[in-house]
Parts: structure tokens; sequence; C-alpha cells
């Protein structure tokens, strides 16, 4: 059936919005609507021509409203396939009239839900029982039936209908199925989702749902394409809702990179500028001011700075856009940025300007992903941040305060780096930084190396133990004062004697924080 005549429209929406100027236009191109209780209410105080469903079930509506369209007048009316003159004529024989078109979309299961404290049983009233039938059975019969559920499409449909002597073509009949079955699909994957959530553990079944937010300029290389996806549910304060103010398109590194500064940035109260480059922090700072939080970073390591992504933890104003603009970077991240800041920073024409909104509670949304072959891993974000009073200083010398201060900071880097990891910080700013190393005693020198002769003084965050006293070996040779690590190595007590033998400080956290 190529084109269908809308004749008889069924219409049930949650979601009213639009749906009295829509359901007026039928009405004027000669389509019956049919409707129940709260929609069929508000149609009838505007005016509108229509017939309550419980008039052509010649049943009232049940249970609360529990049971409204559950009848085989209705379903039998939406599920006859019209090609088939043996469907027709059961039609007929029944007294039930076919039906052309049902608009409906269900009760509003995630905006009730994702209310503070909702209750189950408020949760589960906003169940749609017979707007889930309705819609799978028109979007399964849609050669017979067309069904819409998204009232951004209101005016689109009335066009068509215009345009076609209120006929919709099989083409569009078809998408609107598909755009039903995302509908319900989407629907029951969040109530599936509500009712696992205070789950221990992982669901036997993980189905993920995500929604296209653009695509992307390329992927990890030129030749390879890619696209952002939104998973469905994802708070105003995630980085995939981070609007674009200026610059060219995103491209699926320019994200990873993103994501790993906001994260590590997102780990500091004080004002905080990190500097990002390949998804590793290469400088990260906090300060009493902004201004002195990214003069930090920069110079812990300006070579690699170059053309890497800075995020800010404070508002950009126009004496620190002044400053990143004398340094070419892709993208700048940010809670907002003044209108002096971005007459400044949109000279610079390519530069990404993300603005993050300033509400940002602590911890991340959600599980982490990660894509493997013919499967994916998933695993809860690495939130637990420890704090002093549960650290162990096991050598002779404890720590002054100062070096407390550059250890915590520094433990709190690492965490953010990719492992194996060594952080050389000082005065709450990083002075090397050496990541992603299959030795550990690797990563030190790239950390030392990196600081030109900074790290005389500095203290020394591992991202988990030290197999060898190789690190403290040869963290003495520079100069450093103190180091900070998990423990729990079979050879600990040789890196502790090592301390003592050179007077360096250790302590003890008792866990490691890899991130590979």
């Amino acid at each position: 059936m190529e084109k269908l005549k809308i004749k008889r429209a069924l219409v049930s929406v949650s979601n009213k919005q639009g749906i009295i100027d829509f359901c007026r236009e039928l009405s004027s191109l000669g389509v019956e609507i049919i409707s129940t209780g709260g929609t069929a209410e508000t149609l009838k105080k505007a005016g509108v021509p229509v017939t309550e469903v419980s008039a052509v079930t010649g049943f009232p509506e049940i249970l609360g409203g529990r049971v409204k369209t559950l009848h085989p007048t209705i379903l039998g009316g939406i599920l006859a396939d019209k090609d088939k003159d043996s469907h027709l004529e059961e039609l007929e024989k029944l007294g039930i009239a076919p039906i052309d078109l049902v608009v409906v979309n269900l009760y509003p299961f995630k905006e009730v839900t994702s209310k503070p404290g909702v209750s189950m049983e408020e949760a589960i009233e906003n169940i749609d029982i017979g707007g889930v039938t309705l819609i799978r059975a028109a979007a399964k019969n849609y050669r017979s039936v067309a069904v819409l559920v998204d009232n951004h499409r209101y005016d689109e449909i009335i066009a068509e209908l215009k345009k076609n002597n209120c006929s919709l073509s099989e083409e569009t009949r078809y998408e609107l199925a598909k755009e039903a079955f995302e509908h319900t699909a989407d629907y029951d994957e969040t109530i599936h989702h509500f009712f696992i959530g205070d789950s221990l553990g992982f669901p036997a079944l993980l189905n993920l749902h995500f929604e296209k937010v653009q695509d992307l300029r390329y992927g990890e290389n030129p030749h390879q394409r890619a696209a952002l996806y939104r998973e469905i549910g994802a708070p105003r304060y995630t980085l995939v809702h981070g609007e674009q103010l200026h610059g060219k398109d995103l491209s699926y590194n320019n994200i990873l990179d993103m994501d790993a500064a906001w994260a590590t940035v997102r780990e500091f109260e004080e004002p905080a500028c990190v500097i990002v480059k390949h998804t590793n922090p290469c400088g990260v700072a906090v300060a009493p001011n902004l201004l002195k939080a990214y003069e930090k970073a920069y110079a812990c390591d300006p070579v690699s700075a170059f053309g890497g992504i800075v995020a800010l933890n404070r508002e950009v104003d126009e004496e620190i856009a002044k400053k990143l603009a004398e340094v070419f970077y892709e993208i700048v991240l940010a809670p907002a940025f003044l209108e002096e800041a971005l007459e400044i920073l949109v000279q610079k024409k390519n530069l990404r300007l993300i603005y993050m909104g300033e509400d940002h509670p602590g911890g991340f949304w959600g599980e982490e992903y990660r894509r493997i072959e013919g499967g994916l891993l998933v695993q809860e974000y690495d939130l637990i941040r420890e704090t002093r009073s549960e650290m162990r200083v096991p050598t002779k010398r404890k720590p002054t305060e100062e070096e407390w201060r550059d250890l915590l900071f520094a433990w709190k880097v690492a965490k953010n780096v990719k492992s194996n990891t060594i952080v050389l910080a000082k005065d709450l700013a990083t002075v090397g930084i050496g990541a992603g190393q299959m030795s550990r005693i690797d990563a030190f020198w790239i950390a030392s190396r990196k600081s030109n002769g900074r790290d005389r003084g500095a203290v020394l965050a591992s991202d988990a133990f030290f197999p060898f006293p190789d690190v403290v070996e040869a963290a003495a040779q520079v100069g450093v004062t103190a180091i900070i690590q998990p423990g729990g190595a079979m050879r600990d007590e040789e890196s502790i004697e090592a301390c003592n033998k050179h007077g360096i400080a250790m302590v003890f956290t008792g866990r490691r924080h890899f991130r590979h």
C-alpha cells in the first residue's frame, strides 16, 4: 500500500504540547478523532470534535484508568492488514472500524523517576501499558497504519497530509514506525534501569541506550569515521552537554582529551588549571587565583602544552584570556567565559571554546565502558579519594606540612595519569610527569627529565607500589624529599629502608589508582 488515506485517528498523549493544533488540523481535513480520558477532555475544551474510546468500545475505563484502550475494538482496528480482504471482512462482520493513524506518547516515567525521593508506588503508576501496546501494534502494521510518537513531527505530518489528499506515503510510515520502536525500546530500558538501580553488581543483560549528538570531523585518524553519542538520561553537568561557543568541529581525539582534562580539573576545589595532551595531563596546578594556576600549570611542560587542551574550574576572565591567547591550544573548557574574555579568544579562528556550566557535583554519572573486539568491559568510575587520616607513614622521617600539601595534590594528579605513572610536584604544581610507561623507573626518569632540575625539593607520587627500591634511589639522586604511593609490595621494606637511608619521608595510601 504505497499511500494510506487517513480517515480515522486514535489520539492518546501524556505530553499534550501541540496536540490541540494538530488535532484541529486533522479535523479540518475530515479525519475522525477518537481519544482517551485526559486527552479527550483537552480536545473537547478546545472545541475539537472527538469521540471517547469508551463510546467506541462500549466499555468504560476501569481500574483508575489502568485499562482504557486494551480492547479488541481498538486493537483490531489497528492490527488489521488492509491488503487482506479476509481481515477487512472480519472487521466488518464484528462492527470494528479500521484505525489509520495512532498518535501516542507515553507516561512520563523518566521525568517522574528523575525527581529526588520518588517512591516505588509513584514510579509504578507511571509505567504505561496501553500506550506501549498501541504504539507497537501500529508500528508492526505500518503498511496499514501510521504511528506518531514525536510531537515535533506534527507540523511535518500535517503538511504531507495536505499535500497528498490526506494520505501518508509508505516511506513516511516506515520512518515513523522506526521512531516508534526506538521510543518504546528506550522507555522499557529506562524502566529496567530504574528497577535495577539499587541492585548490587552488574545486570546479566546489559542494554545501552545512547542518542546521537553529532558527527565528528574524524576518528583517531582522518581515514576513520566517528560520532558522539549521549547516554539517555545523562545529567546537564556531564561532558556530553558541554556547549561549543566557538571554533571548528570536534574530532574523536578532541573529545577523549576533553574528558581527561575535565575529569582531572574536577578533582580540585581550589582554582585549578589542567593542560592535557593525548589524554594525559602535562601540567596541573592550583593557586589562590586562576591566572596563577594557569601560569604554574603551563610552566610544567610548555613544549607538550602546545596544541593541548586546557580545563579550568573557574570562569575565564579577560586577564587569563590574554594569557591563553599567547599559546596555540586546541580547546579551552571552563564553567563560564566573561564577555570580555570571549572577545579575545574568538579572535583565534579554530580555538574551540566549551562552556561547561557551573553546576558540577562531585563524582561521575553512570558506569565506565570500554569496547573490546566482540564485547564490552564495564566498571565503576574510580571515585574514591583517600584522606590524610587514612594514610600511613612507615619511614622514620614524617612529611612536613608543606610536603603533605604537595603529596596530596600530586596523589590526585597521579590518579588521572595513565599508568605506570610518576608525578613530581612542588608548591601545588606539577614539575614533571611520566605517563604510561611499561616500567615505573622509566616513568620516573621521564618525569625527572621534564622537570629540568625543578625536581630538587619536590615530592613524588606513584599510582601503584614500588616492586623494587630503584625509584626511591633515583628520586634521592635528584633531591626528592617525600614520596606517596599505595604500598603493599613484597619488597616494601627495601623501599622503606632506602627512604630512611636518604632521609626521605614516605606515605602509604593503602590503595592504588591504575588508569589504563
